[in-house]
């Protein structure tokens, strides 16, 4: 053990829970949990990666000093912008626009909302804008959607407008005009006036033009995600910068690298750092689609279930679906993010009753790091899931995180007595099993409608389950779905941490085109709308280049990508498809173009949809920049027969399940062995996660130390 080398770190700070992910010279790795500390979560970060190095009986301050790289993903950026404890934001726009940011393209209003809660004024409410109207200024310009300039900008407008927010103490302006990412330039004029007012002011403000961040359409998509880079990204530096300087007082000597929502890595010192908001779930998926490379597995749809949320992902044909234009934080974004969908249910969920239907309601808030009324030291009051574990006897009071949190089952069953069972006349423990009956149900049916409702069977992928509270689920929310697998890692608490270990160092960059190029255009216009995309990517590449640059990696080490979207003209949705070409030097390239579009729009919709009589609109220009980077290698163990070594049988333990008390066998995880099969009613116990194996189900570990978990017919 003293020869173990520690190369990679990879952390998951959750709203519960931090996970730790470290990975050694031989791409052997080992995970660690602790609570998260939202005050300060290096805090967090540290004692996790204690607990991952004392299964290699080392300590952080022997191991840090040979670490190469680190990988963040956490939710500060995102608390900070859903608790509005921004900057102060001033923001610069086209007269007579002063009021589209708080507008919201009117969906704002009901983002997030339910149904039922769109329509009821008592439970509807309406998000305060980022920047209030009275720090907001109009200056006369107009663009057209072509980059046409109708009205030139007046200078002579700026000055007051940047000067009166000043005297109002912004602490940030932010810019942005319509069509600017067509004609960038009145925003830089704007942005160049703003600096020196600011100088002469004796002042020290960031200003943030929206060009020099998003150049794409969609002006309150781009107006939210530029004001966010100034409101909620930058100030999040510090955090970063916190952490990493944590990590180097402890021998660390790398440049922490942060998981975006691309799905790639970038530095702390990124331009960009808005495409870090949401960035743990991400893990996940990568780690999903790392995976699933390495065991011949393209269609995957992922589920993770934490303490807060159950976030779900499609991996199609060995593909991430990437959305442009998703919303978050009930604020409509304009960020490459990986397509996810994500509900307000989790282990830490508040368990509450109804009053006006008298029943029961699930989140979406969530107790967090504070568990539930089983843990006193959490100071919560209202029942959460957990609560509903610990009284079912599905949660070790004696074993949550390793035995560093103890629970305590009287508190939780006298909660669960009080707020659920009684109210609705039931036991406690038919309340606590309804409760988990009911998430259950529901966690089902919204991976069910998610994969249907994007024109697929669940019999068509395997589904990966992982998550702190992942295991505890899966068989309730997999079951009569039909997967064609269901697989449950060994390391699942862990497996977001160990996907920002997976993930590459990668640099994204989009740009907003309008080539039009109609059936039958000649070969000059095709060969000229070919060159204006790759003048586009000409333009992004050196973006991406001198990111890399201030991590010290030359040109000559970066594997450039180029991505475009293309649609046929008049239709309203566009594809994103890499491109067949690395560079545009001839008529040819465009029918290599066309042609990639084609089979990309067939595969998607139909071959009989195509309509090339329509023309083609090629809508973007992307370049994806990627570094490789060690990556954790997948256990490799050899197969030793279905029966469990004795030493893993910790023995029984009183289960509460449909209505009866039963003899639930109690095994510890890490003692199993692949080729072990293990068949209901058992319990697997890890310091870090719980799996459960209800009746009517067995699994099954393979040589990787994946649980396969079956539904016996």
């Amino acid at each position: 053990m003293a020869t173990r080398n520690s190369q990679i770190l990879a952390i998951d700070a959750g709203g519960t829970m931090t996970d730790t992910f470290i990975i050694d010279n031989n791409g052997e790795f080992v995970v660690g949990k602790a609570q998260s500390t939202p005050e300060d979560e290096s805090i967090g970060l540290l004692n996790s990666a204690r607990d991952a190095l004392s299964y290699w009986d080392t300590t952080v301050e022997e191991e840090f000093p040979k670490l190469l790289a680190g990988v963040y993903s956490g939710t500060a950026m995102l608390n900070r912008l859903v608790s509005r404890k921004g900057r102060r934001v001033g923001l610069i726009v086209n007269k007579g626009m002063e009021d589209f940011h708080r507008m919201g393209r009117a969906i704002q209003a009901y983002l997030g909302y339910s149904y039922s809660d769109r329509l009821h004024l008592n439970t509807h409410r309406y998000d305060p804008p980022l920047v209030p109207r009275e720090l907001t200024r109009g200056v006369t310009e107009r663009v057209d959607l072509f980059g046409n300039v109708v009205i030139p900008l007046y200078e002579h407008e700026v000055a007051p407008a940047v000067q009166d927010l000043l005297d109002q103490d912004v602490e940030a302006i932010v810019i942005s005009l319509l069509h600017s990412y067509k004609y960038p330039h009145h925003e830089r004029k704007i942005r160049d006036i703003a600096r020196d007012i600011i100088k002469s002011s004796g002042k020290e403000i960031p200003v943030f033009a929206s060009v020099d961040y998003y150049p794409v359409r969609k002006e309150s998509h781009r107006t939210n995600t530029t004001i966010i880079e100034a409101y909620a990204a930058d100030p999040s530096r510090e955090t970063l910068n916190k952490i990493s300087k944590r990590i180097r007082d402890h021998g660390a000597t790398f440049d922490l690298r942060v998981m975006a929502s691309h799905g790639g890595t970038i530095s702390t010192k990124a331009n960009e750092l808005a495409r870090t908001l949401v960035s743990g779930p991400i893990g996940g998926v990568v780690g999903a689609k790392y995976l699933g490379e390495y065991l011949g597995i393209s269609n995957i749809a992922c589920s993770d279930i934490g303490g807060t949320s159950f976030d779900m992902a499609l991996i199609t044909q060995g593909d991430l679906s990437i959305n442009t234009s998703p919303d978050m934080a009930r604020l409509v974004l304009s960020l490459p993010l990986v397509a996810m969908d994500t509900v307000g249910a989790g282990a830490g969920s508040y368990v509450r009753i109804d009053p006006n239907f008298k029943s029961i309601t699930l989140g979406p808030d969530s107790a967090g790091h504070r568990v539930g009324v089983c843990y006193p030291e959490g100071g919560v009051e209202t029942v959460t899931v957990s609560d509903c574990h610990v009284v079912l006897g599905l949660i070790n009071p004696d074993n949550f995180l390793g035995g560093e949190v103890k629970l305590h089952p009287e508190r939780a069953y006298e909660a669960v007595k009080t707020q659920i069972a009684e109210p609705l006349g039931l036991s406690v423990e038919d309340a606590a099993y309804g409760v988990i009956d009911l998430l259950e149900s529901q966690l089902r049916n919204y991976l069910e409608s998610m994969i249907l409702g994007k024109g697929y069977s669940p019999s068509q992928y395997v589904c990966f389950s992982y998550g702190g509270g992942g295991p505890l689920h899966t068989a309730g929310y997999t079951k009569g779905l039909g997967f064609e697998d269901v697989l449950v890692p060994a390391w699942a608490a862990g497996f977001s941490a160990f996907g920002c270990g997976a993930a590459d160092f990668e640099y994204r960059y989009d740009k907003t085109l309008d080539i039009n190029v109609n059936d039958g255009a000649s070969e000059q216009e095709k060969i000229a709308a070919g060159r204006e995309l790759q003048d586009a990517w000409n333009e992004l590449m050196e973006k991406v280049a001198q990111e890399f640059e201030k991590n010290k990696f030359s040109r000559d080490e970066v594997d450039f990508r180029l991505y475009f979207r293309m649609q046929y003209q008049g239709q309203l949705n566009d594809l994103e498809i890499e491109s067949p070409i690395q560079s545009f030097k001839h008529v040819g390239h465009w029918e290599d173009l066309v042609q990639a579009f084609e089979e990309m729009y067939t595969r998607v919709y139909a071959k009989a949809a195509t309509s090339p009589e329509l023309g083609y609109s090629i809508t973007g220009a992307i370049v994806r920049g990627i570094v490789e980077v060690a990556k954790p290698k997948v256990p490799e163990e050899p197969l030793e027969g279905e029966t469990p070594p004795q030493d893993a049988y910790l023995g029984k333990r009183r289960v509460y399940w449909k209505g009866e008390w039963i003899e639930a066998d109690i095994w510890e995880m890490e003692k199993l062995k692949a080729g072990n099969k293990i068949k209901a009613f058992a319990i697997l116990e890890s310091p870090a996660t719980t799996f459960v194996i209800p009746p009517g189900f067995e699994t099954y570990l393979d040589q990787h130390r994946i649980f396969h978990l079956k539904e016996l017919k």
